[in-house]
Order: C-alpha cells, then sequence, then structure tokens
C-alpha cells in the first residue's frame, strides 16, 4: 500500500493511500513547467502545477496491476511540517496501554500501514522505550526501500529498533496479518479510505487488540491570513474532491472514531494544524498549487478566479507575507487488549 497526501491533498498526491503514496504525495498535476492550470499558453508561473509525486522520470509499471510509482520529493518536503503537527497529547495514553501489553523478546511489534518513505517510524520510534520491530506496509516497492534504509536504529532509551517490509493492500491487512502486534500506525491515510476500508482496518485492530495511532487526516478546514473572499469557495470545492469516488476526505475521522467504538475501542481525538508561515514557504507555496488546482478540477467554473487567486497567494506567500493552518486530527484507538477489556 502507499501513503496519501491527507493534510488537505487530493488523493492522487498521496503515498499514504492504498495503491498510491506514502504521508502525502503530491496533487494531480505535472511537474513545475510542464503543465498548466490551462491550457492556454502563456500563463504565468503561478498557474503551473505542484510537485507531482510519479516520477516521470523512472519508467511506467510493466503491468497494469503493477502499482504507481511515486518520487519522494513531495513526501520529505511535508515530512517536518507532520512532525511538528502531531499531537503529543495523546502519547502519554498510548504509553500506558503499550506499558501493559505482554513483553515480548523482539519488544514492541508496529504496524506502519501506507508507510510511503516512513516518516512516521521516524517520528515515533525516537518517542517511545523499549525494544521494537516496525512492519512498514506499503503497495510500492520504491518508496519501501526508503522507508527500510531511513528507519530509525534506536528507542528513546537507546533500545534497539528493527524493521521488516512487506508489500501489500489494505485489504490484506487481516487479523491474522496483525497477530502478535502492539500498535497499528498510519499517517495522512484515513482521508483517501473508503467506508468500508476504514471498517475493515477498525475490524482487523479490534480482533488483534491492539490500539492504533492514526495520525494527520484533514479537517475540511483552512485558514489562511490575510484572508481572501475566495478562501471558502477555494476550500468547499478542495473538500468536495476529497469525497469524490466514495472517499471519506473531511469526514474521515468521525467515520473511523464511530468504526472503532462499534468493536469497544476507547477512541482519543487531537487536533494536529499544519502552521505554515515564512519559514515554511516552500511547503506553502506547494500545498497552495496542489489545493487550488483540485478545487479547480472539482469545479471548473473556478478556474479563471482561482487562476487570479493562485498568483495573489504565491506572491503574499513569497514575500513572507502569508500564513496558512491547514487543519488535521489525529486519532487514537485503544482497542479492548484480547481476552480483557479496555
Amino acid at each position: 500500500m502507499g501513503s496519501t497526501a491527507s493534510t488537505g491533498w487530493p488523493a492522487a498526491w498521496a503515498a499514504d493511500r492504498p495503491g498510491a503514496r506514502e504521508e502525502g504525495a503530491a496533487p494531480p498535476v505535472a511537474r513545475p513547467g510542464t503543465e498548466h492550470l490551462t491550457d492556454a499558453p502563456g500563463r504565468p508561473a503561478a498557474e503551473r502545477a505542484t510537485l507531482r509525486l510519479r516520477d516521470t522520470a523512472r519508467p511506467a509499471p510493466a503491468h497494469p496491476d503493477d502499482p504507481p510509482r511515486y518520487a519522494p520529493e513531495w513526501l520529505r518536503l511535508r515530512e517536518p511540517a507532520d512532525a511538528a503537527a502531531r499531537a503529543h497529547d495523546l502519547l502519554d495514553p498510548l504509553r500506558i496501554r503499550l506499558a501493559n501489553l505482554p513483553s515480548r523478546a523482539d519488544g514492541l511489534v508496529v504496524h506502519d500501514v501506507g508507510c510511503g518513505t516512513g516518516s512516521m517510524g521516524r517520528w515515533l520510534a525516537p518517542l517511545l522505550d523499549g525494544a521494537q520491530h516496525w512492519v512498514l506496509h506499503d503497495r510500492d516497492p520504491y518508496l519501501l526501500h526508503f522507508a527500510a534504509v531511513a528507519a530509525p536504529r534506536s528507542a528513546a532509551d537507546g533500545s534497539r529498533v528493527t524493521v521488516e517490509t512487506r508489500r501489500g493492500d489494505l485489504a490484506r491487512l487481516t487479523p491474522d496479518a496483525l497477530a502478535g502486534a502492539g500498535l497499528v500506525t498510519a499517517s495522512a491515510l484515513l482521508d483517501v479510505l473508503t467506508a468500508e476500508e476504514v471498517g475493515a482496518l477498525a475490524a482487523a485492530c479490534a480482533t488483534a487488540g491492539c490500539p492504533a495511532l492514526l495520525t494527520l487526516s484533514v479537517a475540511g478546514r483552512v485558514e489562511l491570513t490575510p484572508a481572501h473572499p475566495l478562501d471558502a469557495g477555494i476550500t468547499e470545492a478542495f473538500n468536495e474532491h476529497q469525497r469524490r469516488t466514495g472517499m471519506l476526505g473531511p469526514d474521515a475521522v468521525t467515520t473511523t472514531a464511530e468504526a472503532f467504538a462499534a468493536h469497544g475501542a476507547t477512541v482519543r481525538a487531537h487536533p494536529s494544524p499544519w502552521r505554515l508561515g515564512p519559514g515554511e514557504a516552500a511547503l506553502a507555496d506547494q500545498w497552495l498549487r496542489g489545493w487550488v488546482g483540485a478545487a479547480v478540477e472539482q469545479r471548473p467554473e473556478l478556474r479563471e478566479p482561482a487562476g487570479r487567486y493562485l498568483e495573489e497567494r504565491l506572491a503574499a506567500c513569497a514575500a513572507g507575507e502569508l500564513s496558512v493552518v491547514v487543519h488535521h486530527t489525529d486519532l487514537l484507538a485503544l482497542c479492548r487488549p484480547t481476552g480483557g477489556t479496555s
């Protein structure tokens, strides 16, 4: 499985999406300089598309069933913002639950679903004590390679961290696949899943009796300062784009919380917003291009005003005069341990 482009991204950006990418993939647009918001010649640079996670320099998959190939540039660009946004307030209740798990010779076994380039493990493993073994799941072997190579090697207390990779789809994450798991994690994944896929994930975790820490799901709200009259229209169109083809988009956290609660899990949610200021101008630039591009794809009638809007926003971003808050939510589901209660 791949990861997605949660955080307010079209699903196609995702490298965390099943069959696509990791925590945030690139938008459904081309590399800068190769394609515009419109096909008219001579459009300004502001209308050029954002980073594409798909690496066009490499050959296409040899078989239609092979996963699409995505470049890791977008994932590297967003990783610091992801790390800063994730909700540390959920770590203490998670640590308490993990401390009560039966000890294993190889330590805590963590399954990272839609791992992409492995940013979740690089963030979380050094925050937890004790030996850990991370099982990295993604559909793209190219991303799995990056995740394994860059995986952390030690926990918070210096204990050893080991990794293995498994290529596959979310549909294959059965209770049997989670046998022995102490924790399931995912980042920027839920909003590009369907209700059925979320239900299957909750059922697998509940059957295995392991908690799940699911971070950076888009909340459907964006704040840009200074404000602009078109902010609300772009946000609405983007949210519609997120919900296409049955994906949950901004409804993901609510649906996921309900799915886990139906299995008796205790669910906690906490805000995890991106806060992008002048120091994050490169990320804000790419986010703006993809955000507006998805809105226009959903509502073509916005094309002309959105082009002017994007031009203004990118100019303000380059001048250090724009701040953006992209709202996300982190979710911790404490499933009942097998044979016990939560």
